[in-house]
């Protein structure tokens, strides 16, 4: 509780500062974090070199691995400034590409389930689509600490995300979709052998959540791929692609795979374009590839 306390003075602080002071402040804990933690460093490149091989340089490597540092925090920062934040200041903020793919997608009157990644500033994507496009629901690992848990939950809500406990999420997500609600799931991350299905990503097999296929298959939902990105972390541009259909042949799994398939090679393509954007420092392949990081 000590440390939730001292956190909210923290806040106060950087809000009082203008907002090129704040973003200095977390650069330069991001760079502090880059300096002392090896063990990340480390996995960030056991990454590159299993994804890319020898296709980027010495110097291309260490750019990408500040940036993951540099990137994080600064989607932290984005956590504290979604507090106060208006609908409009976002609006300004960030700039909608292809907006057209989910106008015709709210035009067929079935549900809708974004899917996205730990790319760019997903905390500012996330809240450009809830209050921008369409209020959502947001699969979501609680935190251990419940102060900061409520903190995450309160940044979030009052910009119409409603946050669904990842356990048992299931069920809740696909309420929603029956509802004719629209959900958004994060798909970058690795998962279990329980809990995923194979894809390939990078050329190298990674387990990948079926989640999206599964629920689109099922509630006739589309699926609409959406990222973001920056210039000069200042305005943003929220792009949208093609929406994915999923197949209803008399074979599902084969269906959810091909479907799952085609949003990992879509993320592939989007990080090859913007390496320094994705979030490297995840064990991404550690369910099929575990030898990678030892």
């Amino acid at each position: 509780m000590i440390g939730y306390y001292l956190f909210l003075v923290f806040e106060k602080i950087v809000m009082i500062l203008p907002r090129f002071m704040r973003k200095a402040l977390f650069i330069g804990l991001a760079n502090f974090a880059y300096l002392i933690d090896k063990k990340h460093r480390r996995v960030i490149l056991q990454n590159l070199h299993f994804a890319m091989g020898q296709s980027c340089t010495a110097q291309e490597e260490e750019q990408i691995s500040r940036y993951c540092y540099h990137n994080l925090l600064l989607n932290l920062l984005q956590i504290i400034e979604n507090r106060t934040i208006s609908k409009e200041e976002i609006g300004n903020r960030v700039t909608i590409e292809n907006l057209a793919i989910v106008d015709a997608a709210k035009a067929t009157g079935r549900p809708i389930i974004f899917t996205t990644a730990h790319f760019g500033n997903w905390e500012l994507g996330g809240a450009t689509i809830s209050t921008q496009i369409m209020p959502i629901h947001v699969a979501h690992k609680a935190l251990k600490n419940p102060y900061f848990e409520q903190y995450l939950h309160q940044a979030r809500s009052r910009l119409d995300m409603n946050l669904v406990e990842k356990r048992g999420a299931v069920k809740q997500l696909a309420k929603a979709l029956k509802a004719g609600e629209a959900i958004s799931l994060l798909t970058d991350q690795n998962t279990s052998e329980r809990d995923g299905i194979i894809v390939n990503f990078f050329g190298k097999t990674a387990r990948q959540t079926a989640a999206p296929a599964f629920l689109a298959r099922k509630y006739d939902a589309l699926i609409l791929p959406v990222y973001i990105s920056t210039e000069d972390e200042e305005h943003y541009t929220l792009r949208f692609y093609e929406a994915i259909e999923v197949s209803k042949t008399d074979d599902a799994k084969a269906d959810i795979l091909e479907a799952t398939q085609k949003q990992a090679n879509l993320l592939e393509l989007v990080i090859a374009e913007n390496p320094k954007f994705w979030f490297w420092c995840h064990r991404r392949w550690k369910t099929e590839h575990p030898e990678i990081y030892r």
